[in-house]
């Protein structure tokens, strides 16, 4: 039997929102064009800190999320909506009102209908995974990653951390790969971020100092980057962390 024919003897749609309610480390969500809520699961429900679906089901992002949070995510559903280009595999660190700070890998797909015009969207972000540090796998990169780590402020090359890793660039990016989800260079940029974050949180330190801090060469060059990876500036994280 095709799935077509399963999918017509069934009272609904099939949307797959009980089967992510399962799913702890994800958040799931469909989307009208107008970029809001038609499906989510629950995870998305704790996370923004409200009481149930219902108080999630027709509203934006950034209608849901206190601002400044929720405006990335509806510009990024806007651009999938206008373009109709997926947004695929974005590492991005989430903040939400319930107070709830994660690396994610989202992606977000256009939904299309039979002519062709997108209709909404559906997205995953996925909690990025933490390596099992026990592993022989993860021993033979944990002298460069110790070495990143240490040295964030002048942040390594990957080539640098592949010959401490005594691997090709090729084969450090795939053992990044499997044990964390994510590149060399992701990595590297989130550990630089995780610092700065931190930073921004726990002290009092001046952007500019927290930028040096974290290996950027200026404050422009920080700020940009830091609003890449979270949608918001630096004033504006601190603005939020401190007020949680």
């Amino acid at each position: 039997m095709m799935i077509k024919e399963i999918l017509s003897q069934l009272p609904e749609p099939f949307t797959g929102e009980e089967l992510f309610d399962h799913l702890t480390d994800s958040v799931f969500f469909i989307k009208n064009a107008s970029g809001e809520y038609l499906v989510v699961n629950e995870t998305l429900v704790q996370r923004s800190g409200v009481r149930d679906k219902g108080d999630v089901i027709g509203r934006t992002a950034e209608q849901l999320l206190q601002p400044p949070l929720g405006q990335r995510y509806t510009d990024q559903d806007q651009r999938v909506i206008e373009t109709g280009r997926p947004l695929l595999a974005q590492l991005e660190l989430h903040l939400y009102s319930s107070g709830i700070v994660g690396w994610c890998i989202t992606t977000k797909l256009p939904l299309k209908n039979s002519s062709g015009k997108v209709v909404g969207l559906v997205g995953i972000s996925q909690d990025l995974r933490l390596p099992n540090y026990e592993t022989d796998e993860y021993s033979h990169i944990a002298a460069a990653l110790e070495h990143a780590e240490k040295n964030l402020s002048s942040p390594p090359s990957v080539e640098k951390l592949a010959s401490i890793a005594k691997m090709s660039r090729y084969q450090l990016d795939r053992r990044m790969r499997h044990i964390f989800g994510i590149t060399t260079g992701q990595w590297l940029m989130k550990a630089r971020i995780d610092l700065a974050e931190n930073l921004l949180a726990e002290t009092s330190h001046s952007i500019a100092t927290i930028a040096l801090e974290s290996g950027y060469a200026d404050q422009s060059a920080f700020t940009r980057q830091f609003r890449r990876a979270t949608g918001l500036s630096p004033r504006e994280y601190r603005a939020v962390r401190t007020n949680q």
